[in-house]
């Protein structure tokens, strides 16, 4: 969906302007005649502030109290009260407190004649799929089936991220120990062990000359190395934040030795999930095929749902678009075509996402087996060496003593 600044007049002549979700300008324009408004111009609003004020607002809802929030609201609808009453209960006693004012400005909207769909919408709070997954319940009188599909979707979404998550922690906490013995070692081990052998006048040998020769600078310009690390990665950040660099980096990925392959499959899992969801709910295949884009973490994938999507808006089949975009897996293709083809298209992408998130979850633990004790390996071996060449003038020194 998209917003739309409208400027419009009521039946006692006042004229004002409002915020409208929708997905096109002629939607939101007949609904809003359809309200008793009379329209004077409608224009898109303008992205960035919008975007802006999303991406500073998202954090405060984090994913448990989100799935909460929608279990206690399914179940209200359950038991037969009205959206409207929902919303008034739970805008006073939800589970997470910074929900809570959101939900009381999403109940002023719908009290106001706003749908459930855009009053979530223009809270900027809530991800795409949720609201579209809304307005398909909304459309199709079925909003409690869509909400226990979404939940479902919730619950092995966050469960798939844990479990990566949860397999990448030990490598990470490997990775900077390493990072913090290094620095310790080069910033405050070897500058004493420089200056004693430079009062002995020791004869260093070259392992020696060569852990000083590294570490000597980065010592003295520790401050400039960390200044200039900070600024590339800072300038980095902002090229990655941009379209071009994101696409780039995406593009890039899939070719990454042993990695690249996981990542692809665990992007198109994401994807095949969130489509099989929306569907499920009811959502257009076109209109689930865009929502699904916007809810895509890679740039890569987002850019080619949304080029299938328009090819699917021409007439082709899914599986024909999707075959074009040179990205997804030929056997998640023949899966979505005996899905198509037997009228089973949402339950076929739901095996496809399972079956991705086990080869994912499977082959990732099977590389982590063997990289955390080569971290290990490759830790140990890094200081060793430093730890050795720093005591070889000691024992070069003992030895010409012992030996006078």
């Amino acid at each position: 969906m998209a917003e739309f600044v409208c400027k419009l007049g009521d039946a006692s002549g006042r004229v004002f302007e409002q915020v409208e979700t929708a997905l096109t300008e002629a939607e939101a324009r007949q609904r809003l005649a359809e309200r008793g408004f009379y329209v004077y111009s409608i224009k898109k609003h303008l992205g960035f502030i919008t975007k802006f004020r999303r991406s500073s607002t998202s954090r405060l809802v984090r994913g448990q109290d989100f799935l909460i929030f929608n279990q206690q609201f399914n179940t209200l609808i359950k038991a037969g009260l009205p959206i409207l009453s929902a919303l008034d209960l739970l805008a006073e006693r939800a589970a997470a407190p910074k929900l809570r004012p959101i939900l009381g400005e999403v109940r002023g909207r719908v009290r106001n004649g706003s749908l459930l769909s855009e009053a979530l919408w223009a809270q900027g709070v809530f991800p795409p799929v949720y609201t579209t997954s809304v307005m398909a319940g909304e459309r199709s009188g079925n909003l409690s089936g869509v909400l226990d599909q979404y939940i479902a979707y919730q619950r092995t979404s966050s469960n798939f991220i844990s479990r990566l998550k949860n397999i990448l922690i030990y490598p990470a906490i490997l990775v900077t120990m390493t990072v913090l013995v290094l620095s310790y070692l080069v910033t405050f081990a070897v500058p004493k062990f420089a200056e004693l052998y430079d009062q002995l006048h020791v004869e260093l040998p070259m392992a020696t000359r060569i852990v000083l020769a590294i570490s000597l600078p980065l010592r003295n310009y520790i401050f400039v190395f960390v200044g200039v690390l900070a600024a590339g990665g800072f300038l980095m950040y902002l090229w990655l934040r941009s379209d071009h660099g994101a696409l780039v980096v995406d593009r890039l990925k899939p070719k990454v030795p042993l990695i690249g392959e996981i990542w692809l499959k665990a992007q198109i899992a994401q994807f095949v999930r969130t489509l099989s969801t929306l569907l499920a709910g009811g959502t257009p295949l076109v209109s689930a095929l865009d929502t699904s884009s916007e809810a895509m973490g890679s740039r890569l994938i987002a850019t080619s749902v949304r080029d299938a999507a328009a090819r699917v808006r021409e007439g082709v089949p899914l599986h024909t678009a999707l075959e074009g975009t040179k990205v997804i897996p030929d056997l998640a293709l023949e899966m979505i075509e005996v899905g198509e083809a037997s009228g089973a298209l949402a339950p076929m992408l739901s095996s496809v996402a399972e079956f991705y998130e086990q080869e994912v979850d499977m082959k990732l633990g099977a590389i982590l087996a063997w990289i955390e004790p080569a971290i290990l390996v490759i830790m140990a071996c890094v200081v060793a060496f430093i730890l050795i060449a720093l005591y070889l003038p000691m024992f070069s020194l003992t030895t010409g003593s012992m030996q006078g």
